[in-house]
């Protein structure tokens, strides 16, 4: 039987819902305006201001957000309360320019603290869990939003961050852990382990993982299930937006849903930055309707998905959100073609491989070459040369037949590729450099 944290909330009536959302999006409107001179002065340049939102029908006035203007209001430039009133900062691990960082009041951490516990509770956890939470802990928001909602669940947590992976192992064994929070590619690097232990699914206390902050595919969600014994449950969050818990799967494992009490969800294109009828693929952008310390209104998320307000078998009734298939800002085009790493990773999990591989784009006199090095199975291993060059040419096939485009596939031995304990580096973009 379904079992919901906040089944008032959860199950809400949509009418209820689209009330309580417009309610809080014209308070939200009016204190950022107040309070945030940066969005504002946008708004302003928009030509709108607060008496022109009065719920939200009126959603698409207001101008978007971005990264970039993260990076120019840095650090303090969007924050809508007093800095006495914030209690703490969590930020992104980002690569480029400035880091994202995201400020608390502990009101917000509350209501970030519950979308977790709503996950937790989705995923089967209940107070007789144990829960192991192998985010990285720190700035980064994987590890203090699951713990804090393993704790309001009442769940005995385990906040082992990541690393160490055989002591992993051990308080998984040694305190029958039964949930595990982690990010995917960290999920299959502890699965190939344990089964190089000798450790088959029967002897995995574990019975449900919940994992983010990277894109993946059903194939790798089935590898997982499959070799850790479980059921593997999808999390979806921004460090901007609090971090995982905006959107979580329930038992039907068909898109995740969002916290709609706190966030209201659009897909645009992003193109054309014009809203898009239900159903259709594109650009995720979230309001945070009732976030204090750093109130993101239009934030442009990247992500690439589509929303469906099909009712679910749960019984929750929030939209969800697909799985997404990419990013609009990490999307390859190599030769014009639109590639994302979670097309390949379909492909090689169909193929009987392990999600560990590398894309390596570069652009050679004035062309792109596109390499993908694929780590074989310890099966498919062989000194064969002959047997080696027919594996590559048959995943060769695959990949042009998925992409609409030829990679050069090299076939490397076991464990060629570093293993990651976080977000896994996927793409090597020689291009940019």
């Amino acid at each position: 039987m379904e079992r919901y944290y906040q089944p008032e909330i959860e199950c809400a009536p949509r009418e209820e819902i689209e009330k309580l959302q417009s309610e809080r999006l014209v308070s939200q409107v009016r204190r950022v305006w107040e309070n945030v001179p940066y969005y504002r002065k946008k708004m302003e340049e928009k030509g709108v201001s607060p008496q022109d939102i009065r719920g939200i029908e009126d959603l698409s006035k207001l101008p978007f957000l971005s990264k970039s203007d993260l990076r120019d209001a840095y650090p303090y430039g969007l924050l809508g309360k007093p800095l006495k009133e914030c209690v703490r900062i969590q930020s992104t691990s980002g690569t480029t320019g400035k880091r994202v960082v995201a400020f608390y009041t502990q009101h917000d951490i509350d209501l970030w603290e519950d979308c977790c516990a709503r996950a937790i509770v989705a995923a089967g956890g209940t107070d007789e869990d144990v829960c192991q939470v192998s985010y990285g802990y720190g700035l980064f928001t994987g590890g203090p939003g699951l713990n804090g909602g393993s704790h309001k669940v009442g769940c005995l947590t385990v906040p082992t961050s990541s690393g160490n992976t055989d002591r992993q192992i051990m308080f998984i064994q040694d305190l029958s852990a039964t949930i595990l929070c982690c990010t995917p590619s960290y999920a299959a690097y502890l699965g190939e382990r344990m089964k190089e232990m000798g450790l088959g699914p029967d002897e995995i206390p574990l019975k449900a993982g919940i994992f983010g902050a990277e894109a993946w595919s059903e194939e790798m969600r089935q590898d997982i299930q499959n070799t850790l014994g479980i059921k593997a449950y999808d999390i979806y969050g921004l460090t901007e937006l609090s971090g995982p818990g905006v959107a979580f799967e329930c038992s039907d494992q068909h898109g995740m849903h969002l916290n709609e009490d706190h966030f209201i969800a659009e897909i645009i294109d992003p193109e054309t930055q014009e809203v898009l009828p239900e159903g259709s693929v594109g650009e995720l952008v979230i309001t945070a309707v009732d976030k204090e310390a750093f109130p993101m209104i239009r934030y442009r998320t990247r992500d690439i998905c589509s929303l469906s307000r099909e009712k679910c078998s749960c019984g929750r009734t929030h939209v969800r959100m697909s799985k997404p298939k990419g990013r609009s800002d990490d999307m390859l085009i190599i030769r014009g073609v639109n590639v994302f790493p979670s097309q390949i990773e379909t492909v090689l999990l169909n193929q009987g491989y392990a999600a560990n591989y590398q894309i390596i784009v570069d652009r050679v006199n004035n062309t792109d070459t596109f390499d993908v090095q694929v780590e074989m199975t310890p099966e498919m291993f062989t000194d064969h040369v002959g047997g080696i060059q027919e594996l590559q040419k048959k995943l060769d096939a695959a990949l042009q037949s998925m992409l609409g485009i030829r990679p050069k596939v090299t076939l490397v031995a076991p464990k060629t590729i570093a293993r990651s304990e976080g977000k896994a580096v996927r793409v090597i973009d020689r291009r940019k450099i």
